[in-house]
C-alpha cells in the first residue's frame, strides 16, 4: 500500500468514526482521482453533453456527504462506491433531461473494442443502466465490476482489492459481464 493509499484509508476510517476534520483532509487527498475518473467518463459521452466532469465530482461530493454513515474499507472501497454514484448522477441527469427511451436526444455512450468484446457503436445511458440493474439481479458482483472498471476506470487490482476477491476472478468477471451486457442490449434492440 502506497503511502497515499494508506493515508486516505486512515481518512476514510476517522470519517466514518464521525471526525468531520478528516473529511476536510480528504477531500483534497481524493479530489484529483475523481476527477480523472469523471473525464474517463465524460470522454464517453455525446460531445454537447450539459454534465462536465467538474460538475459531476461536485455531485458524486455531495452524495458522499450524504452517506457519511458508510463504514469505508480502504480507499479502493472509496472509488468503487464513487463510481457507482458516478453512475447514478449520470443516469438521473439523463432522466432529468426528459429524454425517451430511443432517440429523443438521449445521453448516447461509446463502447469500444477495449471496454466490451465486440464493437458496439453507441448505447443509451438509460438502455446500460436498465441492463446493469438486469445483470445485478443475476450476479451484483460483476455488476459492481463493471461499474468499477466502466465507469471509473478502476484497475483490476484496484476492483480485487475493492470486491476482496483475486484478480483472476475479476477479469473473468469483466469478460463474462460484458458478453452478458452486449446480449442483453442486442436481445432489447431486436426486440423493439
Amino acid at each position: 500500500m502506497t503511502p497515499n493509499e494508506r493515508t486516505v484509508t486512515q481518512l476514510l476510517h476517522a470519517w466514518s468514526a464521525g471526525e468531520q476534520s478528516a473529511l476536510d483532509a480528504l477531500v483534497p487527498a481524493v479530489e484529483a482521482e475523481l476527477r480523472r475518473m469523471a473525464r474517463y467518463h465524460m470522454r464517453k459521452e455525446r460531445r454537447e453533453h450539459t454534465l462536465q466532469p467538474t460538475a459531476l465530482v461536485n455531485e458524486v461530493f455531495v452524495k458522499l456527504v450524504d452517506a457519511s454513515a458508510i463504514r469505508w474499507q480502504d480507499r479502493a472501497h472509496f472509488f468503487g462506491i464513487s463510481a457507482r454514484l458516478m453512475r447514478r448522477v449520470l443516469v438521473d441527469h439523463a432522466r432529468a433531461r426528459g429524454y425517451q427511451k430511443r432517440g429523443g436526444g438521449a445521453t448516447r455512450i461509446t463502447l469500444d473494442e477495449q471496454q466490451i468484446a465486440a464493437p458496439v457503436a453507441e448505447v443509451d445511458v438509460l438502455d446500460l443502466d436498465r441492463a446493469l440493474d438486469a445483470l445485478a439481479a443475476v450476479d451484483e458482483r460483476k455488476c459492481r465490476v463493471v461499474e468499477m472498471r466502466f465507469f471509473a476506470g478502476l484497475s483490476v487490482e484496484d476492483v480485487a482489492v475493492t470486491l476482496n476477491v483475486s484478480t483472476d476472478t475479476v477479469k473473468r468477471d469483466w469478460r463474462i459481464a460484458k458478453l452478458w451486457l452486449l446480449r442483453f442490449l442486442e436481445s432489447d434492440q431486436n426486440a423493439s
